[in-house]
């Protein structure tokens, strides 16, 4: 399968100079991939996870399909709003993750840094920047962003919106929870609101909105009831599998397909035993490095539970007020304000899962993942828990030391298999 990739790759590079075909063939790939994942995928990944790899492909199809009913958002966007108006998101950091995928992340990056773009940003976003200026990306109807746990959102999504002259809104999110901040964050979605339907021609329904609402609150009762088997049972899964819980937890959250899905991993979990050394995964994951795959991916011995980014926010939401009810969400995400509420939640979510063992990834040109480990580092060693850092890039394959986050990684499940299980 990676040969066929490769080939494809080349063919996408070769055709750099003619941006309609190449636009076709990234869209053709990703056809082709949702129907391998629908008739043939991974054997080892249980039921659910092959319905999600499923659902994935679907979901960052729908803007390419059509792309004058859908809008640039990034992984902390108030997507509901979108879902409630029937217009589809485009996650730009996992469209970054397909390109990556298609093995064409380094020319796209090369474009960009060769276009100004400085070369200490986030992979993702000069990935999907190359695109911008490869002008193969598809021009969307409109951009919407925030400013929680991403500084290199602002400056991207106006990039963005200059480049394709589209409207764009970022949503300023106070650190701190009040009635105040509350009322703030609510006003920018009443604000952007009126530029959507008038950019898009569609009328809001906040009755449509509570509908939404609703779907994500069933949605995130079967995610804690995830949660609750996974304290006693480990099932199979893999790096990009559990990345793939970043496009249900976030953007597709309050999506029909998203609740069959944790209904499905419940469902699933408690399938199989509790079994082998539990190991936490914190930020980004590099799907494609292939030490962290031969320990990881469906692994009998060393299983992933679990990745935090997945678990930042676990509250019921008021489905009377929904336009505070995201307001809220925004506000109280784990990664929005001091650092602590982060450091917190893992903690929590170590002692819940008995957890043997956490990896954090640095990502390249990401602040927050570089700034904050060494004191979450400090409070996971506390507990007695075995904690690695690894510094790489989960989209460039050129900034990743394989050697040496192979040697570490050795040394690290080594450690685990001397110290035996933690709980």
């Amino acid at each position: 399968m990676e040969k066929i990739i490769r080939v494809y790759s080349s063919l996408i590079k070769r055709n750099l100079d003619k941006p309609e075909l190449v636009k076709v063939l990234i869209r053709l790939g990703l056809e082709v991939a949702k129907v391998w994942v629908d008739y043939v995928g991974d054997k080892n990944a249980p039921e659910s996870l092959r319905y999600l790899n499923s659902i994935c492909f679907k979901f960052i199809l729908e803007p390419l399909r059509d792309p004058n009913n859908s809008a640039f958002v990034n992984l902390l966007a108030p997507t509901e709003i979108l879902h409630s108006m029937d217009i589809y998101p485009l996650f730009i950091e996992a469209y970054s993750s397909f390109i990556s995928g298609f093995y064409c992340e380094d020319t796209f990056i090369d474009k960009a840094t060769t276009e100004g773009i400085s070369d200490t940003l986030c992979s993702y976003h000069k990935t999907f920047l190359g695109a911008l200026e490869l002008s193969v990306l598809p021009r969307l109807k409109f951009a919407i962003t925030s400013s929680i746990l991403c500084d290199g959102n602002s400056n991207t999504f106006r990039y963005i919106a200059n480049r394709y002259r589209i409207p764009y809104y970022i949503i300023d999110v106070p650190y701190k929870y009040s009635e105040e901040s509350v009322r703030y964050v609510v006003s920018q979605l009443k604000e952007m609101i009126s530029i959507i339907e008038a950019i898009s021609g569609k009328r809001f329904d906040i009755d449509r909105l509570r509908d939404i609402i609703k779907l994500e609150n069933k949605t995130r009762r079967y995610l804690k009831l995830y949660l609750e088997n996974l304290k006693n049972h480990t099932m199979p899964n893999s790096i990009t599998l559990e990345m793939y819980k970043l496009f249900v937890t976030h953007p597709y959250i309050g999506r029909e397909e998203t609740l069959k899905f944790f209904k499905l991993l419940a469902e699933d979990t408690v399938r199989y035993p509790d079994s082998g050394y539990r190991i936490f995964w914190i930020h980004i994951m590099p799907y494609f490095l292939y030490p962290a795959q031969r320990y990881l991916n469906f692994n009998g011995d060393f299983k992933l539970i679990g990745c935090d980014l997945n678990f930042d926010y676990l509250e019921e939401m008021d489905e009377r007020k929904p336009l505070e009810a995201i307001a809220r969400k925004m506000i109280l995400n784990v990664n929005n304000g001091d650092f602590k509420r982060k450091i917190d939640n893992i903690k929590g979510l170590i002692v819940d899962l008995k957890i043997d063992g956490v990896i954090h990834f640095c990502q390249w040109g990401c602040k927050q993942s570089f700034g904050g480990f060494m004191l979450l580092k400090r409070e996971i060693e506390k507990m007695n828990i075995p904690f690695l850092a690894i510094d790489g890039d989960a989209v460039d394959r050129r900034n990743n030391p394989e050697e040496q986050i192979n040697t570490r990684l050795s040394a690290f499940f080594e450690l685990l298999n001397q110290r035996g299980k933690r709980w």
